[in-house]
């Protein structure tokens, strides 16, 4: 039987070997320090480079033929470094960008941009960068080059930038000096993942995973993957009430082949992490319920119907 996410992944290998090259050597240009024009940058230029990357977008989504779809990508990569070599360019908010996921630090210190592409065979590639607010609004940003079938063991494995395991993030928790990064990744035909990583500056760069997950089993990993059947979804979420990551229990429709993920979908349970001193400690089977909410007296109660509204229509 043909191994499908073997050959997605040397597919994926094959086009990353001369991507990733153009894009190192795009985002390598621009981390010296320079400053680019005058100070306040230009907000017309950007604002129309920010036009030129929405159309590029819905071409790398919606056009049929993948070449297309790549050659799309890579121009949305330069454009994307020329509006960002603009000065102060992390005052703009490229909210146009639907198909750019956009975290800003809590601090503002950084914001992450990441999306990604789907190949005709069901893989994907991803794409991203790191972009430091820096005081005199000059460019500085690190760019993630996804390496995923190239990382043996990925839930135990700490690198740099430059070796990337991709997925487009929604959402970031701050962990004392580091962030979560919650992502999801669509991965073979068949199976997608949901990712926790984490995040941590450093002087000369940054880091991707610490080893500050406690499992359920006493050990220890450098971050959290789940993988499923591509036509189901997984809730994968920062509960601010309770300080955890809540996320769905993952179980396979047949025990008796566990790591077949393509059978794997949520079992109605849910997990957790809670974050402690900085870790991540594994909780099992937590409830999950939604916090309150300024609207909620808006809604009926099933369980108080004197307080329904009433209609006026009275039946004889």
């Amino acid at each position: 039987m043909v191994d499908l996410a073997m050959v997605a992944g040397r597919c994926r290998q094959a086009m990353l070997a001369t991507g990733l090259v153009v894009l190192y050597g795009l985002f390598g240009l621009l981390n010296s320090g320079l400053v680019y024009g005058q100070q306040g940058g230009n907000l017309q230029k950007i604002r129309s480079l920010e036009d030129s990357l929405a159309k590029l977008g819905y071409t790398m989504y919606n056009e049929p033929s993948e070449p297309e779809r790549l050659d799309a990508n890579f121009t949305f990569v330069k454009t994307l470094v020329s509006a960002l070599k603009e000065p102060y360019s992390y005052r703009f908010p490229f909210d146009s960008l639907d198909m750019v996921s956009i975290l800003s630090a809590p601090d503002e210190s950084f914001r992450i941009f990441s999306w990604h592409l789907q190949l005709n065979d069901g893989s994907y590639l991803y794409y991203g960068t790191i972009q430091l607010n820096t005081s005199d609004g000059s460019l500085k940003m690190y760019p993630l080059l996804d390496k995923t079938y190239e990382i043996a063991e990925p839930e135990q494995a700490i690198m740099a930038t430059d070796n990337w395991y991709g997925a487009q993030y929604y959402q970031m928790v701050p962990l004392n000096g580091a962030y979560a990064l919650l992502g999801w990744k669509g991965h073979t035909p068949y199976v997608t993942q949901k990712v926790i990583e984490v995040l941590r500056l450093t002087k000369n760069g940054a880091q991707l995973g610490q080893a500050i997950f406690d499992t359920e089993a006493g050990g220890t990993q450098t971050r959290a993957i789940y993988r499923y059947n591509r036509n189901v979804s997984m809730h994968l979420e920062y509960d601010s009430v309770e300080n955890r990551i809540v996320f769905d229990h993952l179980a396979p429709a047949d025990p008796r082949q566990p790591e077949q993920y393509e059978q794997y979908g949520p079992d109605l349970s849910y997990d957790a992490w809670q974050l402690e001193n900085g870790r991540l400690v594994f909780v099992a089977d937590v409830p999950l319920m939604n916090p309150p909410h300024p609207n909620d007296s808006r809604f009926n109660d099933p369980a108080k119907p004197q307080h329904h509204p009433k209609s006026g229509l009275n039946i004889q």
